[in-house]
């Protein structure tokens, strides 16, 4: 796998003002945008894994905060599980994107628990600006009737430790009409801190996107 240097930058995203980073590989090939989930932040260990491994491969990345911080303690944290609001950030976030050093790329998304579910009811809105989608332990079921009207190819990655998860997210996948797969993590349970099993997401999540964003036909 080949290794690109990053250029790692602290950036405001979209009309919400959102503080994010972004990290722009030499050559980049394509970008991946996270949405975090119940809670969250854009300084989230795992997802900067992932991030990290991303980078190496040559895609830009781009963690931002979906909420300010009053914002998930407001009304008893409903905006954490708004999913519509989360998923109208992120698709500001990839309009935002467009206007950047990575403007122009194919655009993936990765979510995460609740960030699941916006990534994919933002990729049904989009159609085909976004290319690709990876979840993380997510709640693809919350994306509701967004799920039949994704596109992008998807991966669903769930802890074989996780049943109740696990059954939400095939039923979710039985539900959607594009390509979607659904790979378990053997051992591993909701937030994949067994050994080994985070670093098995990065690489599913890694050549998921390096086969399905292909350069944009202008």
């Amino acid at each position: 796998m080949p290794v690109s240097a990053t250029a790692m930058s602290e950036v405001i995203v979209g009309k919400w003002s959102l503080p994010g980073s972004l990290g722009c590989p030499a050559k980049a090939s394509s970008l991946v945008i996270f949405a975090h989930g119940s809670g969250s932040s854009r300084f989230s260990e795992r997802n900067r894994k992932v991030a990290v491994m991303l980078n190496r491969a040559g895609i830009a990345t781009l963690l931002f905060d979906l909420l300010y911080p009053e914002e998930e303690m407001a009304a008893g944290r409903a905006r954490v599980f708004d999913i519509p609001f989360l998923a109208a950030r992120l698709t500001d976030a990839v309009a935002w994107s467009a206007t950047t050093v990575v403007g122009g790329l194919p655009v993936g998304l990765f979510g995460a628990s609740t960030g699941a579910a916006a990534a994919l009811t933002a990729a049904a809105q989009l159609g085909t600006r976004i290319g690709a989608v990876v979840s993380r332990g997510g709640r693809p079921d919350l994306a509701g009737a967004a799920l039949e009207k994704v596109r992008a190819p998807t991966l669903l990655i769930v802890g074989g430790n996780d049943p109740e998860v696990l059954e939400l997210n095939r039923r979710a996948a039985h539900r959607m009409t594009g390509l979607c797969v659904v790979e378990i993590v053997p051992g591993a349970s909701h937030l994949f801190p067994e050994p080994g099993a985070m670093e098995r997401v990065t690489q599913l999540a890694t050549d998921w996107f390096t086969r399905h964003l292909a350069p944009l036909v202008v």
